[in-house]
């Protein structure tokens, strides 16, 4: 075995560390915590210290230590005068513990039953403390190592101090319907409610009132009772007896708390199943159990199916094994669908991340590394580059989807397979990357479109960014299947047949209709099978080899209004339809900013900046798909909104209530400038190209009123003259959300 982590001589006498008020702390709250390290036998010596880490995915206020009267000011004294330098590295130990604030014994030394006390959020000076991370955790370690002998060989103290960090008041409500109901079929509703970090809270015990906004639902309660400590409640055995659409709202002493997405009465062959096939817990380098990690997906997200995907080089044989038998364990045809799987995670160079899914337990698992695996018996599983894992994989019942995190994907020549790689994630907490379906088009792969969490914080499904370094809420894919079985699952996205969005539940539905009749593959083409059956007529993932002239056709229905719908051809926009664009132009301005910098680790964009308004007044905003509540964005005056944000790929921004139609708007970012003509301005935005990676300002006003929630549309495209026509839809919703469908790809018969 080599050796992975620090050392453990004589643990004993390296020293302890206690947590003066060890109280649980409300996730995101600002608070006041006091460590005391005790120096053992052995004390400290000159130039030695002490270290505190905290996980990759905890985002608690960094710490400063200049500014005692400002927010997660930090500060360390000897209790025998010695003086303490104190440093912060993000990165500054060992894979998962990377946050690192180093106590230095800077003259002077310790011996034993000396102290260090150590304050996070000193209040003594006017800090208000250090702001908590937004997530909750039980336990919360502070994690604690010496360095006794100035080696800088690291040594945990015995016991690690720790704290609950637990969810705070309700500040927004959620009702979930399945996106799909069979009539007569019983379905169940779920509901919670989440504190202002996203964190479902148990502090709403009482009653709420629920009622079918549309449709009549049979055996829907009038009043439900969630009991204190509950964090979700589900409320089953409903149906609906007549086709439709139905959906219910949720209110509580006149205030209505949520309204649920729309749910679709209809029969059929084929239901939607919710899923977030991609996200870690603490056994890696995320938050929780894994089996908490599961919990929370299938109790307080509602989802139907999901995937464990731990970075390969951090998973044990023994973690391995554990995985596996709990995908078993909660995998239940009909309720909720576990699939295993890993995170191939390697270097950016040699292909980046991947994520892959097995039908079948007991599978083995093919690292790109042993980089924090210290058993290396199955070393020759290894898999070095995407190319050598397709080689492992290929005639096995996997499959792999590209993704974009730590390391972004490359699918360009050997590291894409056709029979493999069935799809590309182009949304997750990380943000939007549709630059990767681009880089798909451009290398004539067909492949399906996906969004999921990659999340890191213990709430998958539901997996809201914080105030780390992600910057988007976590997506979520929508599988059509005609069972919710891990059978049918994989099939869904062998075929393609789903969609994707920023974390939106919605009907969505794409197709084409040919005018004569051509081959369906569901394998790609190009790996030389034959066709499944002649049609006229595809539905998303769908490729057809020949037939003649299509035409696309479109339903949906949402929680929001629709901003607009992209036909696009592969990475060509065909149509932009506004449901608005008969109405007036009216005085809502929206401005957004969006991109990244570029594709790696380093890809956020500080958009921090302001906005004035010359001849028209502000009367109000609000912004759009701003998680990180430690940002601005607020009115300082009528005629300016300041804010401070960033964005990893995705949009942010604000919409603003005029007060007249016409006026100057000027605009100041760091990565540009604009001055606007607010009467020019219609529902076609203005763009201010800011470079890096498809990073942009644009302006553009909507109409007072849009109560278009739904529509059904046909259009009549022409193929592509050369290769493929790829057929699918991006919608942007006012709520700031978007959805994705995956391409019909029309293949020249030749």
């Amino acid at each position: 075995m080599h050796r992975v982590g620090l050392t453990d001589y004589n643990q004993d006498k390296i020293g302890t560390a206690r947590i003066l008020d060890s109280q649980p702390r409300v996730a995101g709250s600002f608070t006041e915590l006091v460590l005391v390290y005790t120096a053992g036998p052995y004390g400290v010596d000159d130039t030695g210290g002490i270290q505190v880490t905290f996980r990759f995915a905890s985002d608690m206020g960094t710490p400063q230590f200049t500014d005692p009267k400002a927010a997660n000011f930090v500060s360390a004294e000897a209790s025998n005068g010695a003086i303490l330098a104190l440093t912060y590295d993000v990165k500054g130990h060992l894979r998962p513990w990377d946050k690192t604030l180093r106590v230095k014994v800077a003259r002077g030394f310790l011996k034993e039953n000396d102290t260090i006390t150590l304050r996070f959020g000193d209040r003594r000076q006017g800090s208000p403390g250090i702001r908590m991370q937004t997530f909750c955790e039980a336990p919360f370690q502070i994690r604690t190592l010496a360095d006794p002998f100035a080696t800088l060989n690291w040594c945990e103290v015995p016991e690690q101090p720790s704290i609950a960090i637990i969810p705070g008041e309700a500040a927004a409500w959620r009702a979930v319907l399945p996106t799909i109901v069979a009539p007569n079929v019983p379905f169940s509703l779920g509901i919670r409610a989440d504190d202002a970090w996203g964190n479902p809270t148990g502090n709403v015990g009482g009653t709420v009132l629920v009622e079918a906004a549309s449709g009549k639902i049979e055996g829907l309660p009038r009043e439900v009772r969630i009991e204190g400590g509950a964090r979700s409640a589900l409320i089953s055995n409903l149906t609906v007896s007549q086709p439709g659409e139905i959906s219910v709202t949720v209110s509580r002493a006149g205030e209505t708390l949520a309204v649920s997405n729309p749910a679709r009465v209809q029969q059929g062959e084929l239901r939607h199943a919710w899923a977030d096939l991609h996200g870690q817990s603490g056994e890696t380098i995320g938050t929780g159990t894994a089996r908490e990690f599961a919990e929370f997906a299938r109790d307080l997200a509602f989802l139907d199916a999901m995937c464990h995907q731990g970075n390969d080089f951090q998973i044990t044989a023994e973690f391995w094994k554990a995985l596996n038998e709990l995908t078993a364990e909660m995998d239940e045809t009909g309720r909720f669908v576990f699939i295993p799987g890993y995170e191939w995670s390697g270097n950016t160079a040699l292909g980046g991340d991947r994520n892959v899914l097995y039908l079948h337990e007991g599978e083995t698992i093919h690292r790109s590394s042993h980089a924090l695996v210290g058993e290396l018996a199955d070393l020759e599983t290894d898999a070095f580059d995407v190319a050598a894992l397709f080689d492992k994989l290929r005639g096995r019942e996997a499959i792999v989807l590209a993704h974009v995190g730590g390391r972004y994907a490359d699918i360009s020549g050997r590291f894409h397979d056709r029979a493999l790689q069935r799809a590309v994630e182009v949304h997750s907490d990380w943000g939007t990357f549709e630059w990767l379906a681009d880089d798909a088009f451009r290398d004539g792969l067909r492949v399906g479109i996906v969004a999921n969490s990659d999340g890191h914080k213990g709430r998958h499904g539901a997996s809201h960014p914080g105030a780390s370094m992600f910057g988007a809420f976590g997506g979520l894919t929508c599988l059509l299947v005609p069972e919710l079985s891990r059978a049918a699952v994989f099939d869904a996205l062998r075929k393609r047949h789903h969609y994707a969005t920023t974390g939106c539940r919605l009907y969505l539905d794409v197709g084409v209709e040919l005018d004569a009749a051509g081959e369906l593959h569901h394998e790609d083409p190009a790996l030389g099978g034959k066709g499944v059956a002649s049609t006229t007529s595809a539905k998303m993932g769908d490729i057809i080899v020949g037939g003649g002239k299509p035409t696309f056709r479109l339903t949906l229905s949402s929680a929001s209004p629709i901003e607009r719908v992209e036909f696009r051809n592969g990475s060509s926009i065909l149509e932009t339809y506004r449901p608005y664009a008969s109405q007036p132009v009216g005085k809502r301005l929206r401005v957004l900013w969006e991109g990244a910098e570029y594709r790696g680790r380093g890809r956020q964009t500080i958009w921090d900046g302001h906005a004035t308004v010359a001849g028209n007044t502000l009367t109000a905003i609000r912004p759009i798909n701003r998680w990180n509540l430690d940002k601005r964005c607020e009115l300082t005056s009528p005629e300016c909104v300041e804010w401070t944000a960033v964005t990893t790929g995705g949009f942010g921004g604000f919409e603003a209530d005029l007060s007249g139609t016409d006026g100057k708007l000027h605009i100041e970012t760091p990565h540009g400038t604009a001055d606007v003509d607010i009467g020019n301005v219609g529902f076609e935005p203005f763009v201010l190209d800011c470079g890096g990676l498809d990073r942009k300002v644009s302006v553009q006003r909507l109409p007072d009123d849009n109560d278009c929630w739904a529509i059904e549309l046909t259009r009549s495209f022409e193929r592509s003259s050369l290769g493929d026509t790829a057929l699918w839809v991006k919608v942007v919703f006012e709520d700031g959300n978007a959805a994705w469908t995956s391409p019909v790809y029309l293949v020249p018969a030749s």
